[in-house]
């Protein structure tokens, strides 16, 4: 079974982030925050309350020196409207979290955090699943895998549904039914004017399309969602590994593979450095699992014989508890332990220090390309290059149907590293590979050193967005780092 921390970042970021570490140029007062703890259904967490330590963390402990001014947490959508005025009156800086896995850690800053994981409704009828915004995708797949559907979705347990759809939604279903927002029917938000707008194919039509993509923290805050769901049945997990002199012959193997197989099977691959080298390429099939070894068998041929790996036919459920890193424990421990909202008593997923980069693939790495890959691995330190299938279904809706560009992207590239020296890998492996990947990366795996980021995110959709932005927010009261 693999490290957890190999899957986690499957999907994306899972806070909306508004104005996170931008100065208020005023400083409401002692009564003016009072006044916005009495009009919340939920908690407003202060400095000097017991719990505000715990409150103000993200997962990524590299930002806890940010210290809150708040932390709400909204119980309704109201709370969210009442939130977005009080920001809009005092001039006090907003960050919207919902999983708390902003990898710049925009879902904090010096204002007031919006925490919406009270808003964790789930439910189901005639195909169509009505998700709160704060959800964490382990309840999302438990309480909609009890009906006996799904959404596609990431695999880091504690993202939360919001992030993730907004930003596009890349998983592990997604070459079958499409990434996350791709499914989405309808979504609720709260505008910079303080209105709780439904938006959709026929109402709000461009709010809509923008929430299909466009990132997170730009246009305002997501309630819930409704999204078309799929039947579920048996699957088929797979992981396999290869000796590190097979690293090359496997990338480029892999890579001329798993967009091309047929869209019931997803696959990633894993170059890591972690105490040694390893080669891995994991996945799922949706189907049994002897169709499944036939897929496999074309790319051991490719490659060469596995040095070890295993293949099992599961449940769903338990195939994205195998996928989240959590399979042997259940989903309330599938959680970070607390006491406060989206944690659990029991939890037991460990908090992660990271950096990382991205890059989304539009043609194969070279031979020359896929040695220079190897090679940024297999420099010291603890990191991982995760490589994502992209292809089927995915690439079968146009660029500009939804503001998540990146289309006919074979795979996606992450550059994750783990502790002392992880941001210096990840920008020298990042810059050393950009003649070989170009300038696209993936709002989700958000990046504040990365230039060009307007086109790397939305490549051609970024001046529709700006056009929506201008309309919906003309004074910019949500106001990211790397906003619209």
């Amino acid at each position: 079974m693999p490290d957890r921390r190999t899957f986690l970042q499957i999907g994306g970021m899972a806070a909306l982030s508004l104005g996170a570490g931008l100065p208020a140029t005023a400083v409401p007062s002692r009564s003016d925050w009072n006044a916005l703890a009495g009009g919340l259904d939920g908690r407003l967490i202060r400095p000097g309350d017991a719990t505000y330590d715990a409150a103000r963390r993200l997962f990524n402990p590299a930002f806890d020196t940010v210290r809150p001014a708040g932390v709400a947490y909204c119980a309704t959508p109201s709370d969210v409207v009442e939130c977005v005025g009080f920001a809009r009156r005092m001039n006090v800086p907003l960050a919207v979290r919902s999983g708390g896995h902003s990898y710049a850690g925009w879902s904090t800053g010096t204002g007031l955090v919006l925490d919406v994981s009270r808003l964790n409704e789930i439910s189901h009828a005639s195909g169509r699943a009505t998700v709160g915004a704060g959800a964490k995708l382990v309840d999302v797949y438990d309480r909609l895998g009890a009906r006996g559907v799904s959404i596609p979705a990431g695999s880091c347990p504690t993202v939360g549904v919001s992030g993730l759809a907004l930003g596009g939604g890349i998983g592990v279903v997604s070459r079958k039914y499409g990434l996350t927002c791709d499914v989405m029917e309808s979504v609720r938000i709260v505008t910079a004017d303080g209105r709780l707008l439904t938006c959709d194919a026929d109402h709000n039509p461009d709010l809509y399309w923008a929430s299909r993509g466009g990132g997170g923290g730009n246009l305002g805050v997501a309630v819930s969602f409704g999204f078309r769901t799929h039947p579920t049945r048996e699957v088929t997990v797979f992981f396999l590994h290869w000796p590190w002199a097979k690293a090359a012959t496997a990338l480029r193997a892999w890579q001329a593979w798993a967009p091309s197989v047929p869209d019931e099977l997803w696959s990633t691959m894993h170059l890591s450095r972690d105490g040694g080298t390893d080669v891995q390429i994991a996945g799922l099939h949706l189907g049994d699992k002897a169709s499944c070894e036939r897929l496999l068998d074309r790319l051991a041929d490719r490659i060469g014989a596995v040095s070890s790996g295993s293949v099992r036919q599961t449940s769903y459920r338990q195939a994205m508890m195998i996928m989240a890193g959590c399979a042997t424990r259940s989903v309330s421990q599938c959680h970070q332990g607390g006491s406060l909202p989206g944690q659990t008593r029991d939890g037991r997923l460990p908090r992660d220090t990271f950096a990382a980069k991205s890059h989304l693939a539009y043609r194969p790495l070279s031979e020359a390309g896929a040695r220079a890959l190897v090679a940024e691995v297999a420099r010291p330190g603890n990191h991982t290059v995760l490589l994502d299938a992209l292809g089927g279904a995915v690439g079968r809706v146009r660029p500009e149907a939804t503001a998540f560009p990146h289309r006919t992207a074979l795979y996606s590239v992450q550059y994750y590293a783990h502790r002392a020296g992880a941001a210096s890998w990840a920008r020298a492996a990042h810059t050393r590979m950009r003649p070989h990947f170009g300038d696209h990366a993936y709002v989700n795996y958000i990046d504040p050193e990365l230039a060009g980021w307007r086109t790397a995110y939305y490549g051609a959709n970024a001046g529709r967005l700006a056009r929506i932005k201008a309309v919906h927010d003309p004074g910019r009261l949500f106001r990211l780092p790397q906003g619209i």
